[in-house]
């Protein structure tokens, strides 16, 4: 099986975010994706971000229409901070040595790889999908570099330039904007509903 992962705070889960599962489910042949949604995110610490149960939400509603997009809240249920080596680890054990992962993270996000937690472990086991939009320029050449022999897992491919942002969506809420077409229309009701981002 080839399973692809798409962690993330979702805060909230909008377009850009399906888009790029699908593109890199189609191009790697991914048999699923697993959305994640991150419970404590170490980078993101002393961040004001919301309620687990809201993101997880609101990632189940975007997600189900895609049969081929699935939801984990093993992050959100898992005490401590959420490192990917960890959640990797626990989806070996769960699905087996012989599903292939495949981690789809922005190219942007990519070039902090090498700070992650025992990240030349996690590339070592991992395979990473990194997305770049038309027209943006990101050089992965010192992540390579970095990470020598095991730089034959990380891969980086070109999806549909939607430019949409979880931090633009939140202050387009707050100041009273509208983010229709930025996110599922469920989405958009599950945000107005339970008063998020006011």
């Amino acid at each position: 099986m080839r399973l692809g992962i798409m962690g993330g705070t979702f805060d909230p889960i909008h377009f850009g975010h399906l888009a790029m599962a699908e593109e890199a489910r189609e191009i790697f042949s991914l048999d699923e994706i697993l959305f994640i949604p991150s419970a404590r995110p170490p980078h993101k610490v002393e961040k004001n971000i919301t309620p687990e149960v809201h993101r997880l939400m609101m990632t189940y509603l975007a997600t189900q229409s895609n049969e081929k997009f699935q939801v984990s809240p093993m992050e959100i249920l898992r005490e401590g901070l959420s490192y990917t080596l960890d959640t990797m680890n626990q989806l070996e054990k769960k699905f087996g040595a012989d599903t292939e992962l495949f981690f789809i993270i922005g190219a942007d996000s990519m070039v902090d790889l090498p700070k992650w937690h025992k990240s030349q472990e996690l590339v070592s086991k991992v395979h990473f999908i990194a997305t770049t939009r038309p027209g943006v320029e990101v050089n992965l050449e010192e992540v390579e570099k970095f990470f020598g022999d095991n730089a034959k897992n990380i891969f980086q491919v070109e999806v549909p330039g939607l430019e949409i942002s979880s931090t633009d969506i939140r202050e387009r809420v707050k100041s009273g904007r509208s983010i229709k077409y930025l996110v599922p229309e469920v989405v958009e009701e599950y945000i107005l509903k339970e008063n998020l981002y006011k």
